[in-house]
Protein backbone atom coordinates (compact mmCIF):
# COMPACT_ATOMS: atom_id res chain seq x y z
CA UNK A 1 0.00 0.00 0.00
CA UNK A 2 1.63 3.18 -0.49
CA UNK A 3 1.17 6.90 0.60
CA UNK A 4 -0.66 9.59 -1.17
CA UNK A 5 1.62 12.79 -0.95
CA UNK A 6 -1.10 13.93 0.83
CA UNK A 7 -1.08 11.37 3.47
CA UNK A 8 2.79 11.31 3.22
CA UNK A 9 2.73 15.11 4.09
CA UNK A 10 0.57 14.23 7.11
CA UNK A 11 3.36 12.03 9.13
CA UNK A 12 4.93 12.71 11.98
CA UNK A 13 8.77 12.86 11.82
CA UNK A 14 10.80 11.82 14.89
CA UNK A 15 12.20 15.01 15.97
CA UNK A 16 8.33 16.23 15.55
CA UNK A 17 7.16 13.33 17.66
CA UNK A 18 9.80 13.87 20.40
CA UNK A 19 8.91 17.76 20.75
CA UNK A 20 5.53 17.19 21.25
CA UNK A 21 6.52 14.25 23.71
CA UNK A 22 8.12 17.11 25.31
CA UNK A 23 5.71 19.44 25.50
CA UNK A 24 3.36 16.98 27.16
CA UNK A 25 5.75 16.60 29.82
CA UNK A 26 5.70 19.81 30.40
CA UNK A 27 1.72 20.13 30.58
CA UNK A 28 1.85 17.12 32.95
CA UNK A 29 4.33 18.66 34.99
CA UNK A 30 2.14 21.71 35.63
CA UNK A 31 -0.95 19.90 35.93
CA UNK A 32 0.66 17.84 38.60
CA UNK A 33 1.45 21.89 40.59
CA UNK A 34 -1.77 23.03 40.26
CA UNK A 35 -3.35 19.67 41.83
CA UNK A 36 -0.59 19.43 44.24
CA UNK A 37 -1.73 23.04 44.88
CA UNK A 38 -5.70 22.46 44.75
CA UNK A 39 -4.71 19.67 47.47
CA UNK A 40 -3.00 21.95 49.61
CA UNK A 41 -6.33 24.16 49.23
CA UNK A 42 -8.39 21.88 50.27
CA UNK A 43 -6.47 20.31 53.29
CA UNK A 44 -6.64 23.73 54.64
CA UNK A 45 -10.48 23.89 54.01
CA UNK A 46 -11.12 20.42 56.25
CA UNK A 47 -8.84 21.60 58.59
CA UNK A 48 -10.36 25.16 58.68
CA UNK A 49 -14.17 23.18 58.92
CA UNK A 50 -12.69 21.09 62.09
CA UNK A 51 -11.10 24.17 63.75
CA UNK A 52 -14.23 25.82 63.33
CA UNK A 53 -16.85 23.04 64.93
CA UNK A 54 -14.04 22.80 67.67
CA UNK A 55 -14.38 26.69 68.44
CA UNK A 56 -18.00 26.26 68.31
CA UNK A 57 -18.24 23.56 70.65
CA UNK A 58 -16.08 25.23 73.45
CA UNK A 59 -17.83 28.75 72.84
CA UNK A 60 -20.93 26.79 73.82
CA UNK A 61 -19.39 24.77 76.69
CA UNK A 62 -18.58 28.60 78.21
CA UNK A 63 -21.70 30.18 77.04
CA UNK A 64 -23.72 27.38 79.06
CA UNK A 65 -20.79 27.86 82.26
CA UNK A 66 -20.98 31.13 82.25
CA UNK A 67 -25.09 30.91 82.37
CA UNK A 68 -24.66 28.12 85.24
CA UNK A 69 -22.69 30.58 87.51
CA UNK A 70 -25.22 33.68 86.62
CA UNK A 71 -27.45 31.53 88.25
CA UNK A 72 -25.76 30.48 91.03
CA UNK A 73 -25.00 34.40 91.72
CA UNK A 74 -28.55 35.40 91.17
CA UNK A 75 -29.53 32.76 94.12
CA UNK A 76 -26.46 33.80 96.50
CA UNK A 77 -27.92 37.49 95.88
CA UNK A 78 -31.31 36.44 96.92
CA UNK A 79 -30.56 34.36 100.24
CA UNK A 80 -28.19 36.90 100.91
CA UNK A 81 -31.40 39.95 100.04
Amino acid sequence: MSLTPEQFAKLVTKDEFNEFKGEMMEMKADVKRILTSVDSIVKKHKDFNVEMAANQGAHDWMSKTIDSHEVRIKNLELKNA
